[in-house]
């Protein structure tokens, strides 16, 4: 298979992005193994024409980001900007949402998270028993709007205090090899 591993971090000096690399790092210790991997840091730069060609490359694209403000990070946000040009990733189509030129290709989020996880259990709670796909849902559309396969997201919670790390890698190991992506 064909990976393309993309670690969309935006880094400042409250948030360096060491969890977010780690399992940046962890995701492609694990898909390196009988399959090909390409990946971009979109903080270290990239090009846009090679970023295409990444994409038309990659059977599977996993995303590995922060979640900010309910959201991607304003450069992994700038990057699909860029990256995600019409013609190559989608056009029109007599009906809304049905000219992803992307079909036959899946994609999965690696999310951390600082909201620890029992805030999105509690229907009294800041998420009113939202999910991440409910919270992350612009996302995932934007995805689809390309034909991109969802594959189920990986999680960590409360990654601000305390944040188990063995624990996560352990989780996402676990995420992958459910998901076949790894043996």
């Amino acid at each position: 298979m064909n990976i393309l591993v993309i670690n969309g971090h935006k880094y400042y000096s409250y948030s360096e992005g060491k969890l977010n690399m780690t399992m940046f790092e962890e995701i492609i210790r694990l898909v390196s193994l009988g399959n090909e991997v390409k990946t971009t840091i979109v903080e270290k730069g990239y090009d846009v024409q090679e970023e295409i060609d990444k994409f038309l490359w990659a059977n599977l694209i996993i995303f590995q980001t922060p979640v900010n403000w309910y959201s991607a990070p304003w450069l992994f946000k700038k990057y699909i900007d860029e990256v995600y040009q019409y013609g190559v990733f989608y056009t029109g189509a007599e009906k809304y949402g049905e000219g992803g030129l992307l079909k036959g290709k899946k994609y999965m989020y690696s999310l951390t998270w600082g909201t620890p996880r029992e805030a999105f259990d509690d229907p009294q709670g800041f998420f009113k028993g939202k999910g991440v796909d409910d919270i992350y849902i612009a996302m995932y559309k934007l995805q689809e709007f390309c034909a991109l396969e969802k594959l189920p997201t990986f999680s960590v919670y409360g990654v601000l205090n305390n944040p188990d790390v063995e624990k996560f890698k352990t989780d996402l190991a676990a995420h992958l090899k459910e998901l076949g992506i790894t043996a």
